[in-house]
């Protein structure tokens, strides 16, 4: 097993963008402040050239979000704005990362983050997640009067790209970059690191550190060594 190196901190003023967030939050702390936490451990195999999700990819539209679908890798089960159902597969592994993760943010209520969370997430801080979830959505939920159970809104966040860590048929660690609107017109873009483990037939989440995505993530200036996902709208 390999130990992955802690992601680096944000400046003081601090832009962090979680694909979960399916937006970007931006934050202001001090660098001694923001935490830096040990990354998940994932089995590393051979370098292999990085899987490719052409020609298979397709756009589908998610509360405002475009995520990337594919008819061979999945998601193969999507109702009540929930996806599961994921090939295994190179493919199958980074759609569930990004699907999984998007679904379990506050933004889209209890009926998408709960099941998603539970039923979709595991790991040490899955219960953490669903803390951190449900206070996210209260607390925003009441700032902008939005009844109980409904979504926030619709979502702003671009993925953009990806960068494999890791791959195995059981276990895979992935970058994936996501943007969103910054202040004064501008765009802020971060990468989150995503892992998922192949459990009871089809790939999940692992919670991130603390089960908070923000622990996961860093701010990009530039997403040299990323592979884009092609076709995106």
């Amino acid at each position: 097993m390999r130990t992955l190196k802690p992601r680096r901190r944000l400046p003081v003023i601090a832009a962090v963008a979680s694909v979960a967030l399916g937006t970007v939050v931006y934050a202001v702390v001090k660098p001694d402040d923001w935490r830096s936490e040990p990354e998940p451990t994932a089995t590393r195999p051979e370098r292999s050239p990085a899987p490719s999700l052409e020609p298979e990819i397709r756009w589908a539209d998610y509360s405002g979000m475009a995520l990337p679908v594919s008819p061979a890798a999945g998601p193969f089960h999507v109702r009540d704005r929930l996806a599961s159902g994921f090939a295994r597969t190179p493919q199958g592994a980074l759609l569930a990362a990004v699907h999984i993760t998007v679904r379990s943010a506050a933004q889209w209520g209890p009926k998408v983050f709960e099941p998603t969370i539970t039923e979709q997430v595991i790991g040490p801080e899955q219960t953490a997640l669903l803390a951190v979830a449900r206070s996210a959505y209260e607390r925003q939920r009441e700032a902008a009067n939005v009844s109980e159970g409904d979504p926030l809104g619709p979502g702003h966040a671009v993925i953009e790209a990806y960068r494999w860590l890791a791959y195995s048929p059981d276990l895979a660690t992935v970058d994936i970059v996501s943007a969103g609107p910054g202040p004064h017109g501008t765009t802020v873009r971060a990468s989150t690191r995503v892992q998922v483990k192949w459990d009871n037939g089809d790939w999940r989440v692992l919670a991130p550190p603390g089960g908070d995505w923000a622990n996961s993530a860093i701010l990009l200036a530039s997403t040299t060594g990323y592979t884009p996902f092609q076709g995106r709208r």
